[in-house]
């Protein structure tokens, strides 16, 4: 089959939802900057959206592949992370200017028009480079194929996770023998965890950060809690809206139920509370490079299994393969050595708080030795995740649609019942959309209104 045109207005509306053009470009230039101009026989560009200390941990995986492998250079460049990234790629892949290498979160591929304008990876060739299916979690390498070809190579998944003080926690008798938080399996427990910690807490502070304005956070913990409710989005050919509003509605009365009892204070800076000694915070796996730099005593573990079953939000960093009309050869190989080289050499990459996919590294000693690390790495078999649709995934039209009617149930500014309605109503529209990146759509077929 052809690859239809993809004009510039599709891929704008279309790749950030509300992405505007000017506002992607260049934030960084990694080391290999001035890869192009180098001796080596094969060059491979490489685009990312790492920053901070993701972007040091990937420079320092990019310098190692580099001195084993002097015969490839990699021009690694880093883009502004959000839409603006998914924007120049897609226009990158349209124009045949596509780099060699990309990231992008898993969630994000089944929308990225795969066969057009991204290629499927050759598992052969993987496997040559030490890659392979059986090495990696079944559910997170199964995300990353369409249409029986694996088009997301995952690096990791990153997880919500509940940090916990063990200097405030052990005060509140809430420590197991273990030194970690003490199982919880209903929300009665849970609630009965925060009444208890909230008695020996710092006057001032809150109990826990949840996040309340924030549409991204809602939206992760709903869908964990959700997905630990057993509740599903849509049947397995997607042509029809399963979400069940009962269950939503629990969830959504739950994450209410933090505020209107008092251990969450709205609009709180979450992290500053929790170093200056908060008992509990609820953040992205990436915080553990924060909290351990303030040297706390604290714990991380996965969101509670309130509902019963263990599942908390994940999404994955994946290595994907832009269009290239002329993909293949020397550069198209390097491509997958290096995707496979720092795949299978994570260990530092763990070191940002981030679960390594290629599971051999995390039964490693170095591995097991990380704390918190090794503490929730059970969220690996447990991910909650969004469903298989061109509008989900991260800073995608779901979220987009969803996290701010999520936000106006905790907060109290709706009922979650008429909220959960909202989001039903809301996802019934968006699955009778097109997808505006398929090449087939109009661009305004599938963005959000």
């Amino acid at each position: 089959m052809g690859r239809p045109d993809l004009n510039r207005r599709q891929l704008l509306a279309a790749a950030g939802g509300l992405a505007v053009a000017g506002s992607f470009g260049f934030a960084a230039l990694g080391t290999g900057a001035d890869a192009l101009a180098s001796d080596a026989d094969t060059r491979v560009r490489y685009w990312n959206l790492f920053s901070g200390g993701d972007g040091a941990n990937m420079i320092a995986m990019l310098d190692s592949f580099r001195k084993e492998h002097p015969g490839i250079a990699v021009k690694d460049s880093t883009l502004q992370w959000g839409n603006p990234f998914y924007t120049k790629l897609a226009m990158a892949a349209a124009g045949n200017r596509a780099p060699e290498l990309g990231v992008m979160h898993v969630g994000r591929v089944a929308g990225f028009s795969p066969g057009r304008l991204l290629d499927p990876w050759d598992e052969a060739l993987l496997a040559r480079y030490g890659v392979r299916k059986a090495d990696f979690n079944p559910a997170l390498w199964n995300r990353g194929v369409i249409d029986g070809k694996l088009y997301a190579l995952p690096l990791d998944i990153h997880v919500q996770l509940c940090f916990y003080r063990k200097d405030v926690l052990k005060k509140a008798d809430l420590l197991g023998d273990d030194g970690r938080m003490i199982p919880v399996g209903s929300t009665g427990e849970w609630f009965d965890v925060l009444k208890k910690a909230k008695q020996v807490q710092k006057k001032g502070l809150q109990t826990i950060g949840l996040w309340t304005n924030d549409q991204n956070f809602q939206w992760w913990f709903f869908v964990a809690f959700y997905t630990q409710l057993g509740g599903r989005w849509f049947d397995d050919g997607n042509t029809e809206v399963l979400f069940d509003a009962d269950k939503a509605t629990q969830v959504l009365e739950f994450l209410r139920q933090h505020v209107t009892d008092g251990y969450v204070i709205p609009g709180a800076p979450t992290g500053e509370q929790f170093i200056n000694g908060a008992p509990f915070t609820w953040e992205g796996n990436w915080s553990v490079p924060v909290f351990s730099g303030a040297k706390l005593d604290y714990g991380a573990t996965p969101l509670p299994p309130v509902f019963g079953e263990p599942a908390t939000h994940a999404e994955s960093h994946a290595f994907v393969l832009p269009h290239q009309s002329g993909r293949g050869g020397a550069t198209n190989e390097a491509a997958h050595e290096l995707a496979a080289y720092v795949v299978t050499h994570a260990q530092q990459w763990a070191a940002g708080g981030h679960i390594p996919a290629y599971t051999p590294t995390l039964s490693t000693a170095a591995y097991q030795k990380l704390e918190p690390q090794n503490e929730y790495v059970s969220a690996m078999d447990h991910q909650a995740t969004e469903p298989k649709v061109w509008f989900a995934g991260s800073t995608g039209v779901l979220a987009q649609d969803l996290g701010p009617v999520v936000v106006s149930s905790t907060t109290g500014s709706a009922k979650p019942a008429a909220v959960a309605q909202r989001m039903k109503s809301r996802l019934t529209t968006l699955l009778a959309s097109k997808n505006p990146m398929d090449g087939r759509t109009a661009a305004q077929g599938g963005t959000a209104a």
